[in-house]
């Protein structure tokens, strides 16, 4: 089994020539499976080279950070420009394990571009492993406000406020969201905003497709750390940075299953 270092190594890519030969376009990327939409930027569909992935999305639509932006973005205005590379950098940075850096990106790309702190749910998750849990919260707050369909960022919320409140009182203030496409996140999102199992959950999606039950032992072990019960959590979150998903996937989460094991300091070997 590779160590949790080494798997945490980001891969580039170059987007395609675009028709308007924009620098901003053609320059490298990182290797989320991003592919342009028009207005917006979509966090790509898991593993389109794979049939079981092709129909699933990943954590949510990635606004960058409104049509204005963007637009200033790709028609030379410089401060747009550089607070979406600042978030690239931001995201590159998490992936490597510097936690610490990749907030100070975010930020940059706040100070640069006001319009990105609405859109910033990466952001929110450096926060959360800084125990910066108040500012956590109010991040993934200020997204939902933006995009109310998000179950995830619902959750991360939950997980900053039990921290910060404890379990009770993060399930009073729970977000509650549309319906999420994802049958293994409909689950999740119910069992933080209710309560239940979490063995039930990984049990549920154990024989289901490779990024169902990623997210199933993801979702199960946050929900043990927010209930103090960090062996338990170990032991699922570890599984899912060890699955096939989690080894071999581009998905921000995947990453992120090995960011926690090695800010935990939980040896996956």
């Amino acid at each position: 089994m590779a160590s949790i270092q080494n798997l945490l190594k980001p891969t580039i890519f170059s987007y395609p020539s675009s028709s308007h030969n924009h620098s901003f376009l053609n320059t490298p990327f990182l290797s989320l499976k991003t592919q342009i939409k028009p207005l917006f930027f979509i966090t790509g569909i898991h593993n389109l080279q794979s049939p079981s992935l092709s129909l699933t999305f990943s954590r949510r639509f990635f606004l960058l950070p409104s049509v204005s932006g963007i637009w200033d973005a790709l028609t030379g205005n410089n401060n747009a420009r550089e607070a979406l590379f600042a978030i690239r950098r931001g995201m590159l940075l998490f992936r490597q394990g510097d936690v610490s850096g990749s907030l100070a990106e975010f930020d940059k790309a706040i100070e640069l571009d006001s319009r990105q702190k609405a859109y910033l749910w990466q952001r929110g998750l450096s926060l959360y492993y800084l125990d910066r849990f108040e500012e956590g919260a109010e991040q993934f707050r200020i997204d939902v406000a933006k995009n109310p369909n998000d179950t995830e960022e619902s959750i991360w919320c939950f997980l900053c406020e039990a921290q910060s409140y404890g379990v009770d009182e993060a399930r009073n203030r729970f977000l509650e969201v549309g319906r999420d496409p994802r049958p293994v996140m409909r689950e999740a999102y119910n069992m933080f905003k209710d309560g239940g199992d979490p063995e039930k959950l990984v049990a549920a999606f154990s024989n289901g497709v490779a990024n169902e039950y990623f997210y199933a032992s993801l979702y199960a072990g946050l929900y043990y750390e927010s209930q103090k019960k960090s062996d338990s959590a170990k032991v699922h979150i570890v599984s899912a940075f060890q699955s096939p998903y989690g080894q071999r996937s581009d998905d921000y989460m995947a990453s992120l299953a090995k960011v926690h094991c090695l800010c935990r300091n939980w040896n996956s070997e």
